[in-house]
């Protein structure tokens, strides 16, 4: 049971976050890995809880001291990325580290921790239905919008690289079935 991961990945607004919390809530010996961005904190967002906030030079020298087991330019000084520490403090307490990442991210975490680790890529049943549901959410203007789908295109063509690709046509199915994936893996079955 010690030292495993799941990584999740998926393009915005195809479920992803629901189903971790779902998971988070139902699997007590799994946490979930805070990542460290750049980027200025949302509305709402609380440095520790949903990222760890910092500047773009104090990511930089995280980078040059070699702190994260990856990280990635999403945007011009937009960095995201996996802090050693955070998987290790997880993985000390002898639990399953959940992670949320984009798909470059989500492989090279796989290609290091291999066997150790699942990838599951969740996906929308479509485009169409992916664009529906970032409308639906009315966080994204349609340009942020149109953004998300072309990067989801990009994001589906790494899909078959994963464990599993997880559709989720009815959340409440995908929940279920997420259950069952990431028990088995943690219980070593």
């Amino acid at each position: 049971m010690e030292g495993k991961l799941v990584i999740f990945s998926a393009p915005s607004g195809a479920g992803k976050t629901s189903i971790i919390k779902y998971l988070l809530d139902k699997i007590l010996s799994t946490e979930f890995s805070i990542s460290a961005t750049s980027r200025k904190p949302r509305e709402n967002e609380k440095n520790g809880v949903d990222y760890y906030f910092m500047s773009v030079d104090s990511f930089k020298k995280k980078i040059r001291n070699n702190d994260f087991i990856e990280f990635e330019e999403v945007y011009a000084n937009v960095f995201y990325g996996t802090l050693n520490s955070e998987v290790n403090r997880i993985l000390k307490k002898n639990k399953t580290v959940i992670l949320d990442m984009d798909v470059k991210g989500g492989l090279k975490i796989k290609s290091i921790f291999k066997e150790k680790a699942l990838s599951i890529f969740v996906k929308p049943p479509s485009i169409e239905s992916l664009d529906r549901r970032l409308a639906k959410r009315g966080l994204d203007s349609k340009k942020s919008i149109k953004e998300r789908l072309e990067k989801s295109e990009f994001e589906f063509g790494f899909a078959e690289k994963f464990d599993i690709i997880l559709e989720n046509k009815d959340l409440d199915k995908t929940k279920s079935k997420a259950f069952r994936i990431v028990s088995e893996f943690v219980m070593g079955k």
